[in-house]
């Protein structure tokens, strides 16, 4: 690797650390940057699930004030992440991606579609307070934050999408805790996923430790950029990026 692609990475690392943390759309800036560096796609899909557990590191440690009052939940949603994290890397080992690829598009359509449309935090939470309803969640919360990090674990574009989606739909969190326990979750499933490819796929590494440098630092900077950024204006945002990435992989998946 010479010294462009190098550089090329790490910029490409701290575009994915921010957009990830912030937005989940981490592997739309990753895995093409590893693909345009020569890297060959399953490899370059290994690889980039390794270097995005720095992203995580560095969002998860930035995040602490939103978790704080949510560990029993945590503990629910990240025991789901190991256990999703753990069949996607067994996926990705023993089956084609095929199927995979062409069902992303639909889900991340779909969940795009649905934080463009859903209602705003702030204007469920002033409801509940005027009728006196509690958000609770449910084991079916649990169930789709499995099914979603099993797709994490077994590619992960925009995984975080879908998660979050899950997250402001179902439960009463604003995107700021939303995106905090996103991350701690996928963390854990990209950390469960990266384990076993690191023993058994081709892991390019060093692609890992300029891509790892980037994810690292932007991972630091998007808790920060959530916190202050209008929560519509950022939802809106996440939602067209969403539905851009949907038609980019669709047009890979059926083209």
């Amino acid at each position: 690797m010479n010294v462009g692609e190098f550089l090329l990475l790490v910029l490409a690392g701290l575009g994915a650390g921010l957009v990830g943390s912030v937005a989940g759309l981490a592997s739309l800036i990753s895995y093409p940057a590893l693909l345009a560096t020569g890297i060959p796609p399953l490899s370059a899909n290994v690889t980039n699930t390794v270097a995005l557990v720095f992203n995580s590191v560095g969002s998860v440690s930035a995040s602490r004030p939103e978790l704080v009052g949510q560990r029993r939940r945590l503990v629910r949603l990240c025991a789901a992440g190991l256990a999703g994290g753990a069949v996607g890397a067994v996926l990705l080992l023993l089956t084609p991606s095929s199927a995979f690829e062409k069902l992303v598009p639909v889900l991340i359509a779909a969940a795009s579609a649905a934080i463009l449309v859903q209602r705003s935090p702030r204007e469920l939470a002033a409801e509940g307070a005027r009728t006196g309803h509690q958000h609770r969640d449910h084991w079916g919360v649990v169930l789709g934050t499995f099914g979603i990090s099993i797709y994490g674990g077994y590619f992960g574009a925009a995984a975080g999408v879908l998660m979050l989606a899950t997250f402001l739909l179902v439960m009463d969190v604003g995107l700021p805790q939303g995106n905090a326990l996103k991350n701690s979750v996928l963390g854990v499933a990209n950390s469960v996923a990266a384990l076993g490819y690191v023993f058994f796929a081709d892991v390019d590494w060093s692609a890992v430790l300029p891509l790892a440098i980037g994810c690292l630092a932007g991972g630091r900077l998007g808790p920060r950029v959530a916190r202050v950024v209008p929560q519509l204006l950022l939802r809106r945002v996440i939602a067209v990026a969403g539905l851009g990435l949907a038609v980019h992989l669709g047009l890979d998946a059926f083209g």
